[in-house]
């Protein structure tokens, strides 16, 4: 499920799952459950006391204001007036209406007026307010989700990341995770919400007539049976979509670290025709999706509709006879009106449509949970991933000072019928630079990853001071390892900062002898503000010697017992190169030493060369000694050699 996802890779929906996904989304929200309960006990107030000025401001602004019906008591009581306003006996008024006098109905509305401008003047900000404060709630909730899946991610083994794109990573991390709080959202509060305003449009449409009640709920019907034909068409787009922009994503990644290679190739042409591709892909894919929901949408909406404007007719007949309303007088103080007359066709046309387009709305609902599901689903998939590098139950403890690193027997495969290592036997020694060579593909950098435990053996044994890396932490090995890689990765930041980006507090001075180690101290000071100056983004602003000399410094400023170059010396002048390797023997003459390289002056002064073939380590020995056994390690110096003068 890295970007090329099937349908029959996802679960059905059903309400068994998507309650197991609520449930995996708990330990993301329990760290704001105060805040949600504070959020649902602020909003039911807030919104009964909306209902209930809503049922009174109904029937003051249909009844009495336009119609001009006398008041009931409780209406008089927040108006401010006098008994005069009152309605006598509600019973007599079905047959013979009190009506107020031209005057009295000025007043009911002036006073009204005033109401209403209050009432938006204390619940617009507290509206708002809680607007803000949901908001805030639910991005906090996806905040969580997002560390955990980056801290998941940075915890994978790298054989996952070597065989998945960057870019549908960081897909499911910034675009997928973002489906948990819609997916709570869409799947319980708003569903709650729109089945509470749907029952209770259903029992006032009751009070009303009960035949408009169930003609809203035959309606119902035939949009479930949409509904369920529609969510496997549903579910296969929301996924088609979602693997289209991982996919974007990716390519995106892809071009924008590769930028400096296509301008100088020329490629911009193709990218962009691949790039273009993509985005008509996603586009596509984005399309159909949401096309298929709106069909569905118009479709049940087209019922709704349908059954709103019969029901709407019948009630027309009623209004001209002035028809009693089923409950009479008795429905007066729930719906305010004791026979059909214009307020009450108004008011009866609402309920009928907040039950009928609420169902339509849950049709919605139910449509774009089958994107937020499939989002959902494979965020959870990064998240539940199981590392292959893991800690022993029972760690050993690291002992120092690193005396040896050896290979016993060990056997490598990213791909089992293509094994990389076969059978390494290795040791090197405290106080040595070991410098490890061969052609491409030949395992170099598999072997000193596995020294790392970026990787396991399949077979064999990597070990420190006779203690196999399995038996030790993975950060007490990586704390006691530093690496300096052939891909000189800067950041955005101060020199200094890029230094002691790995080191743990280190201080201004570890930091310039570390720069003086890799002789970059001299061209930093010479620096607009020397360590203090701010560099572009990936270091733009220096040389590829320079940052490959920041980024030497950078593994030596953390000061361990084990150090692994990756190529430390290929951007570096011949001088530079001679001084840096002089430097790093005086350094690390209590460490074990690493390198990985090409250069024959770097190797020739290594105490050991392990000359890698096919995964063998088929000669071992210093650079004279390897030379008169005139064997591969010769004819590889011969040939770099003749590379150099040109033969």
């Amino acid at each position: 499920m890295a970007g090329t996802e099937t349908l029959a890779d996802l679960p059905p929906i059903r309400a068994r799952r998507i309650l197991q996904l609520a449930l995996k989304c708990w330990p993301f929200i329990r760290p704001m459950l105060k805040h949600l309960i504070l959020l649902l006990v602020a909003a039911a107030l807030i919104s009964a006391a909306l209902f209930a000025l809503g049922l009174l401001g109904t029937d003051l602004f249909s009844n009495k204001i336009l119609v001009g019906d006398k008041l009931q008591p409780v209406q008089a009581q927040l108006l401010f007036v006098d008994e005069s306003f009152v309605l006598d006996d509600i019973a007599d008024n079905v047959n013979e209406r009190e009506l107020l006098t031209e005057s009295q109905r000025k007043t009911v509305r002036t006073r009204t007026m005033i109401w209403g401008a209050g009432l938006l003047l204390v619940f617009a900000p507290l509206v708002g307010i809680l607007l803000y404060y949901n908001i805030w709630i639910w991005q906090m909730i996806n905040q969580n989700l997002r560390v955990a899946m980056i801290a998941k991610a940075e915890h994978l083994s790298l054989k996952y990341h070597s065989q998945s794109r960057v870019g549908d990573a960081i897909f499911r991390i910034y675009q997928d995770s973002a489906t948990i709080t819609s997916l709570v959202q869409e799947t319980f509060i708003g569903p709650a919400a729109a089945l509470y305003n749907i029952v209770l449009a259903l029992a006032f449409l009751c009070f009303f007539d009960p035949r408009i009640a169930l003609a809203a709920v035959l309606a119902v019907v035939p949009m479930i049976f949409l509904a369920a034909w529609a969510t496997r068409l549903l579910r296969e787009r929301a996924l088609a979509n979602r693997v289209a922009f991982s996919n974007l994503t990716s390519r995106l990644q892809e071009i924008m670290i590769a930028l400096r290679i296509v301008k100088a190739n020329k490629g911009e042409g193709r990218v962009l025709e691949r790039f273009d591709e993509d985005s008509h892909r996603a586009l596509d894919a984005a399309y159909t999706l949401r096309m298929t929901i709106a069909v569905l949408e118009i479709a049940v909406t087209g019922i709704a509709a349908l059954v709103t404007i019969g029901a709407e007719y019948v009630i027309v007949y009623w209004v001209l006879g002035e028809r009693e309303t089923f409950l009479g007088a008795a429905a007066v103080t729930v719906i305010g009106f004791a026979v059909w007359n214009l307020g009450a066709f108004q008011d009866a046309g609402e309920r009928l449509g907040s039950a009928l387009f609420g169902a339509t709305g849950l049709v919605g609902t139910w449509a774009r949970l089958q994107d937020l599901f499939i989002g959902l689903e494979r965020a959870f998939y990064l998240l539940e991933l199981e590392a292959d590098i893991v800690d022993p139950d029972e760690p050993v403890r690291f002992l120092t000072p690193v005396e040896s690193v050896t290979w016993e027997d060990v056997h490598f495969a990213y791909d089992p019928a293509l094994p990389v290592l076969q059978g390494v036997d290795l040791v090197a020694r405290s106080g040595t630079i070991t410098a490890i060579v061969g052609g491409s593909g030949a395992g170099k950098s598999t072997l000193v990853s596995l020294l790392l435990r970026l990787y396991d053996p399949d077979l064999g044994r990597v070990l420190v001071n006779d203690t196999d890396l399995r038996m030790l932490r993975v950060d007490d090995i990586r704390e006691s390892a530093a690496i300096a890689l052939q891909r000189n990765v800067l950041f955005a930041g101060s020199v200094a900062d890029n230094i002691g980006y790995a080191a743990r507090s280190p201080k201004r001075g570890d930091i310039e002898a570390a720069a003086r180690v890799a002789c970059a101290d001299k061209f930093i000071r010479g620096l607009e503000a020397g360590y203090d100056t701010e560099l572009g983004e990936r270091g733009g602003k220096l040389s590829s010697g320079q940052r490959q000399r920041l980024s030497l410094a950078r593994a030596i400023v953390r000061n361990t017992p084990i150090l692994i170059l990756d190529e430390p010396t290929a951007a570096l002048d011949a001088e530079t190169e001679l001084a840096v390797m002089r430097n790093l023997r005086q350094w690390g003459r209590d460490r074990v030493v690493f390198l990985i390289t090409h250069r024959i002056a770097t190797i020739r002064n290594a105490d050991q060369i392990v000359f890698l073939e096919q995964g063998r380590p088929v000669e071992v020995g210093d650079h004279d000694s390897l030379l008169r056994d005139g064997g591969r390690y010769r004819r590889f110096v011969e040939a770099a050699a003749g590379e150099l003068s040109g033969v």
